[in-house]
């Protein structure tokens, strides 16, 4: 890949949390890229980002509170994951502070809690402990997640994903219901256009079993799109094409989370290999290939795209979103 366009980091800002000065060539490539193309990492809080977006070593507590200001400075960061939801719903005050920390051109992706989206409820090292009363369940799914995003993010909502986890053996075999459930769920959500014009539903799966042209038609039916996910516990881009090309025309969401060549069980792999997200180590050229053929078509039919990159993914989520700007912008 070409250099790293970042530089120097003398910056002055008021900020608790300072970013580095971006040179102005990181400026010109953000300029070149369309508007409705929004690019971000996963999260924010990592202090090995030092010297690409904060001008030096902050605590990972100190940007989890004071660093997102700063990330948002970032000429190519127009979105952000915000996955802290996963573990505990957030409520409307928590998303209303994120927003009011952002420009108003600024989106967020926001991952609904696994409250809604595990069949299991887990114990503390992540294995399935009983079945999960509120999988799926539309109540708790605008109680605890699409009303308080869409009442405390307004206009800076993009996107709210529903990323299913990875279903037990045997309820694999029972997707038309489950599909069933999961149309009743995405039903009963508010419409988000009147508060968030650029805001879209999206589901995420881990199993490659909802692949098919059922979930198409409960996704159509409920106007919500297939979130395109980058992980090795899924197909390949091209083998996910079809369900984006079903649900055509409309925006793409594309989280690309962790890189295949650590397999599907493999993210404490890449997490412990990677840390601490200072470099790319692993560049996955076939996937960001691919992903920019998919995000050139959709931008260029003038539809919004949202994608976030992990650091997972290469090594460096900052890094990950330079090197995919540039070949986008090409």
């Amino acid at each position: 890949m070409q250099p790293s366009l970042f530089a120097d980091q003398d910056h002055a800002s008021g900020s608790a949390v300072r970013p580095i000065h971006y040179p102005a060539a990181v400026h010109a490539l953000g300029e070149k890229l369309p508007a409705i193309l929004r690019l971000g990492t996963s999260s924010w809080h990592y202090p090995g980002w030092a010297g690409l977006v904060w001008d030096k070593v902050y605590s990972e507590a100190q940007l989890s509170r004071d660093g997102l200001p700063a990330y948002a400075e970032h000429p190519l960061f127009r979105t952000v994951g915000v996955d802290r939801g996963f573990y505990r719903p957030l409520t409307q005050d928590q998303y209303a502070a994120y927003a009011a920390q952002v420009p108003v051109d600024f989106r967020f992706v926001v991952k609904a809690p696994a409250l809604i989206t595990d069949a299991l409820v887990r114990g503390a090292g992540g294995q399935g402990r009983k079945v999960n009363p509120h999988f799926l369940d539309a109540e708790a799914a605008v109680r605890d997640f699409a009303a308080p995003a869409l009442a405390g993010l307004g206009d800076t909502l993009g996107a709210l994903v529903f990323q299913i986890s990875p279903l037990p053996r045997a309820w694999r075999q029972q997707m038309p219901r489950l599909i069933d459930r999961l149309r009743d769920m995405l039903r009963a959500l508010p419409d988000l256009k009147a508060q968030a014009p650029d805001a879209v539903v999206a589901v995420e799966v881990r199993d490659p079993e909802w692949l098919t042209p059922e979930f198409v038609t409960a996704l159509k039916d409920t106007s919500a799109t297939y979130c395109l996910g980058l992980h090795p516990k899924m197909p390949p881009i091209a083998e996910q094409l079809p369900i984006l090309r079903a649900l055509w025309p409309g925006p793409l969401v594309c989280r690309w989370n962790v890189n295949p060549i650590h397999g599907a069980y493999g993210y404490e792999a890449a997490r412990d290999k990677y840390a601490p997200y200072d470099r790319l180590q692993d560049e996955d050229v076939a996937t960001r290939t691919a992903l920019t053929k998919v995000i050139q078509g959709t931008v260029g039919a003038g539809q919004l795209a949202y994608v976030t990159l992990s650091n997972k993914a290469e090594g460096c989520a900052p890094l990950s979103v330079e090197a995919l700007a540039q070949t986008v912008a090409c």
